[in-house]
């Protein structure tokens, strides 16, 4: 089940991924006074690469909704992190740009991290039904730190910064959704389809994703996609992770296994830092990125 649980995750990191930089290439052309406004969607939905980009969406929740069914969230949605070398690899022949060595090692610092982080730590065990007690201040928790984010974007002016708050908020959205859908998958599996759509939690989630996806167009049109990746991906795991350990009550390994999970974590960053630093979608086409300033 573990296997077929990261499996799927990897699945929906990809799907996401392929989401993501079509819906970029879409928000690039976008009119700046569309920020921040349901404009903003209504002005994407007449694209077809962005509608492409949603049907990435839409395929990575799929997935998403099977790994968090087979395994914990702890273990899944840090997955995700391999989101950022997905959305690269993808955006090189979309962009018609070209990944140098220095992107290829950063990718493999990522996924090398990444498996030692969570081949050490082992996240294991959990309710799939939590309490209301640990549910409900999760949920407020959450939401109110997405308003914060949205609210120090808005003082922002377009760029990096602005992008990073955004998609920061983006981030929690994605794992607050994600902390609901593995409730509502348990729901489903135990009372059926009906028990499922009347569920609070299945309505709960949709409304954190859609809110998420909106978040992150705003952060793919106010910056740069190697500012916003970054705080995506990074942001999903580490509150995913807060959630599936303080909400489910999920375990991870400690003792000497912390130093192999914290040198993977370390590899995480240093590749995910390396790989925003590549400048992949600067105007024109042919030649290598080059490293932002």
């Amino acid at each position: 089940m573990i296997a077929l649980s990261v499996l799927c995750a990897v699945l929906a990191a990809a799907s996401n991924a392929t989401g993501t930089v079509l819906q970029r290439r879409a928000a690039m052309d976008a009119p700046a006074s569309d920020a921040l406004s349901p404009r903003l969607l209504l002005d994407l939905a007449r694209r077809p690469v962005w509608l492409g980009g949603i049907l990435g969406v839409v395929f990575a929740a799929i997935f998403q909704a099977l790994a968090l069914a087979f395994g914990p969230l702890a273990l899944v949605q840090p997955v995700f992190v391999l989101e950022l070398p997905f959305a690269l690899l993808i955006a090189v022949p979309v962009l018609h740009r070209t990944l140098p060595s220095a992107g290829w090692r950063a990718i493999a610092a990522m996924v090398v991290g990444l498996a030692l982080a969570l081949a050490a730590a082992a996240p294991h065990g959990g309710t799939p039904r939590p309490s209301w007690v640990r549910l409900v201040p999760a949920v407020v928790g959450c939401a109110g730190a997405m308003a914060l984010l949205v609210a120090a974007a808005r003082r922002r002016p377009f760029g990096a910064v602005r992008a990073v708050c955004l998609a920061g908020a983006s981030a929690i959205g994605n794992a607050l959704a994600a902390m609901l859908m593995k409730v509502s998958m348990d729901v489903l599996s135990h009372s059926g389809v009906t028990g499922f759509l009347t569920a609070w939690q299945t309505y709960g989630f949709a409304v954190a994703g859609i809110t998420a996806v909106f978040l992150l167009e705003n952060a793919l049109q106010a910056g740069p996609l190697p500012a916003s990746q970054p705080a995506l991906t990074l942001g999903d795991a580490l509150v995913s992770l807060l959630l599936g350990l303080t909400v489910f009550g999920e375990h991870i390994r400690s003792g000497w296994w912390l130093l192999p999970a914290l040198t993977g974590v370390v590899l995480i960053v240093v590749g995910s830092v390396r790989l925003s630093r590549l400048d992949l979608l600067r105007a024109g086409s042919g030649g290598p990125p080059a490293p932002a300033p």
